[in-house]
This record gives C-alpha cells, structure tokens and sequence, in this order.
C-alpha cells in the first residue's frame, strides 16, 4: 500500500475540512435545538492526565483542570480528524482523491463512531457507548449522526480539493 506525499497533504486538508464540517453540524444543533456537544477542553483534560497513568475517570467532568485543556483538546480533535482521513485516503485509493464517491466516505465515517464508543466514551467514565449517561440512546445517536457527518464531511471536502486541483492545473 503506497501513497504520495501529495496524497497525504490532500489527505490532511480533508481531514481539516471534515472535522470543520462536523464542527459546523454541531454548532448547528447547539444553536438549533440546544442540543450540546463534546467540550474538547475534556478531551484535553482526559490527554493532560495520561503522562500522569490516568487513562480512565470515572467521571471526566469531575477530574482536576489541567493548564492548557482546551488548547490541547482542540488540537487533539483537529489531529483525530486528519489522521482519520489519512488512514481512509490510504485505504480508498489515489483515484478516490481524483474523484470521489459519497458512499465509502459515509460508511467510513460512520465505521469511526467504534472510537468514541470504546474508548473515549469509557475513559471519560460515560461507559461503552454511553451506557452510563441520563439517556444512552440519544448520546449514541448523536454520536452515530455525528461520525456519519464527518464523514460526509470527508467527500464534501475532498470534491473540493479535487475541484481546486484540477482548477489549477
């Protein structure tokens, strides 16, 4: 399995703009329907704890700040996406970046929500797929919509590029 290194930097704008995709939907419920989202300043705290041997909390809203929480949170999420995309660009094919397809886009980011099912969601003392939350169906719900977003997010972003792309040449 070979890539460029023109297809990893087309790999990492698209990561960027389907975590921005994802972001924006979020923002849209939050506004919308009051519906929130995953602080990332927990995201942050959960990583700012591991040098320390704290991988599992059993709750991470409770666990001590950490300075930079949310600058790191933010990075990290940003990071999770590109090397999301990465990883798909890698499995797809160069010709997918050349024209890419919806389909396989979706199903791979729907196949993310295993992330945040089993292993954020129970590090973060949430349990698997939510199961200790007031109401384990809605977060996984949101969970699964937002994962299918992203990769959404994924083709939007990558037909962008391409058209920028074939733009320039």
């Amino acid at each position: 399995m070979s890539i460029e290194a023109s297809h990893i930097a087309r790999a990492m704008a698209i990561g960027i703009g389907a975590t921005l995709v994802m972001d924006a939907w979020n923002l849209f419920l939050r506004r919308t329907f009051g519906i929130p989202s995953l602080s990332y300043c927990l995201l942050g705290r959960w990583l700012r704890h591991m040098p320390g041997g704290t991988f599992r909390h059993a709750s991470i809203a409770a666990a001590p700040p950490k300075p930079f929480e949310c600058t790191l949170g933010w990075a990290a999420h940003y990071s999770i996406g590109v090397t999301f995309a990465v990883v798909f660009v890698l499995l797809a094919s160069g010709e997918w970046l050349v024209r890419p397809t919806l389909l396989p886009a979706l199903l791979y980011g729907i196949g993310t929500v295993v992330f945040p099912f089993f292993i954020m969601q129970p590090s973060f003392g949430l349990g698997i797929a939510a199961s200790r939350t007031p109401k384990p169906a809605q977060a996984r719900l949101k969970s699964l919509a937002t994962h299918t977003v992203f990769g959404f997010g994924l083709y939007l972003s990558a037909a962008c590029v391409s058209y920028v792309l074939r733009a320039l040449a």
